[in-house]
């Protein structure tokens, strides 16, 4: 009856251990061939063996959808981007009609690490079409991600700006700063945040509309837009406001003429002291001086 009860205590000590490693490592139950490819993923730390682990997950019809995501991701890890890109367009018929949307967001991070941009325009156009006619998140308002390891909840409405933001990054890349402009102020007008807003003052920068770009990166700095209480964002806005000031033309003189007596005078008792000079008035002023009074005749 003891030796029962130990067994049982074991049991039950054995199956914590195993749930607190699974936890732990964020690595699915059983021994199927997608398991063993998280394991060496995760537990091993051998994306190679990883990704030919994928690879046999794919082929066996083991969650085809996530084996083809995360071989994807390793591959581009390993700067093996441009592999991993034709792997999504070979396999992705392959998954179901719900994984497709998280196999897109994946190829754009793919496109932009191989600086794909044309690939990465057409497909962010793509994808904000389907949001227009209805088609994006399965016809459902919200979706459920994952960002670290953790779910949250994404509305249509902050789908449609990051997807606008990116693109209007692509757009940047491209040199098209026309066009970025008008997607990134879309972008604002539907959900506003930082990143996007400093994004936009460098695109202003670009167009050199300094007056401009410098509004827009003030308010993230006096913390008036989204997410500017992050630390690495008004940073970033700092950064873009000096690299904006030394592009600015520097002070002109002003126009002479337009300087009235009293602060023409006031200007000579200062070059007075200065040192001596020949006489009580610069020859440029006296040179003024004549052209008024031609202008008073």
């Amino acid at each position: 009856m003891e030796e029962s009860v130990c067994d049982t205590k074991s049991m039950v000590s054995k199956g914590k251990k195993d749930h607190l490693y699974h936890v732990l490592h964020k690595v699915p139950y059983g021994d199927s061939p997608y398991v063993r490819a998280k394991h060496a993923q995760l537990v091993d730390k051998d994306p190679e063996g990883a990704i030919v682990l994928f690879w046999g997950a794919i082929n066996a019809g083991d969650k085809v959808d996530s084996a083809l995501k995360d071989m994807a991701v390793v591959m581009k890890q390993l700067n093996r981007a441009d592999e991993a890109i034709e792997a999504i367009k070979s396999f992705r018929s392959l998954c179901s009609k719900q994984s497709q949307e998280s196999l897109d967001n994946v190829l754009i991070d793919l496109y932009k690490k191989c600086g794909k941009v044309d690939e990465q325009i057409e497909l962010l156009k793509r994808k904000l079409k389907m949001i227009y006619q209805g088609e994006a998140f399965n016809g459902k308002p919200t979706k459920t991600a994952r960002s670290h390891g953790k779910k949250f909840q994404v509305s249509i409405k902050q789908e449609t700006s990051r997807l606008l933001g990116n693109l209007g990054w692509a757009y940047m890349q491209k040199k098209n700063y026309m066009m970025a402009e008008v997607v990134y102020r879309k972008a604002q007008m539907i959900d506003p945040d930082c990143n996007k807003a400093c994004n936009l003052g460098l695109c202003l920068m670009r167009q050199a509309r300094y007056e401009e770009a410098q509004v827009i990166l003030g308010e993230v700095i006096l913390g008036n837009v989204p997410g500017s209480e992050d630390g690495k964002s008004r940073k970033r806005a700092e950064d873009l406001l000096v690299e904006l000031r030394s592009k600015l033309p520097g002070p002109q003189l002003p126009d002479l003429l337009g300087l009235d007596d009293d602060f023409i005078k006031g200007l000579e008792r200062l070059m007075s002291e200065w040192g001596p000079i020949r006489s009580k008035r610069l020859p440029i002023f006296e040179e003024i001086s004549s052209f008024r009074d031609q202008l008073a005749c």
